[in-house]
């Protein structure tokens, strides 16, 4: 049986943001134990130029609600990024999950030859779906959410493969 649009998509992301979700409670914890302060690893980054963990997180989150939504023709919830907290982060990822919940494989599956167009760098791209979907959303959201797993594992928080790949 050949894998949906769906398959490769909603519970993909379902699982990767659980494990996100679950290493950032992880480095809360480490970080309160061992008297680092939170908003350090917060605003932490692997290089001046890249973003800091809580836009990392907040981007792998956007893709995620944002190439589903775009498949199955809905409109992209909007969440504003405003995140200070480990707290207020995981409550995103909760939120981008309760909304994947909300959309059934109908919806997206047959979603192949879409066109979906949207801005990227400042100019205006079009895609089918699944190009949009493997080539550019799932590259872009493993993109952030490793960058978030290297930041928080760089700065010393004791999470492994398996935190990141979760259940």
């Amino acid at each position: 049986m050949p894998l949906s649009l769906y398959q490769a998509s909603v519970p993909v992301f379902q699982q990767s943001l659980e494990a996100l979700r679950g290493v950032l409670i992880k480095a809360e914890a480490q970080a309160l134990a061992t008297k680092v302060e939170p908003a350090a690893l917060l605003q932490a980054r692997l290089f001046p130029n890249m973003f800091p963990l809580t836009r990392q997180v907040q981007i792998a989150a956007d893709f995620a609600k944002g190439a589903p939504a775009r498949l199955a023709g809905v409109e992209v919830p909007a969440y504003p990024d405003s995140e200070t907290s480990f707290a207020e982060l995981a409550a995103r990822i909760d939120r981008t999950r309760e909304f994947l919940k909300t959309l059934a494989p109908a919806q997206i599956d047959g979603q192949e030859e879409r066109t979906i167009e949207l801005k990227v760098g400042g100019q205006m791209r079009a895609f089918k779906g699944q190009p949009y979907l493997l080539h550019f959303a799932l590259p872009n959201f493993f993109f952030h959410a490793t960058t978030a797993y290297a930041i928080l594992r760089h700065n010393g928080i004791e999470i492994g493969k398996r935190d990141f790949i979760g259940a």
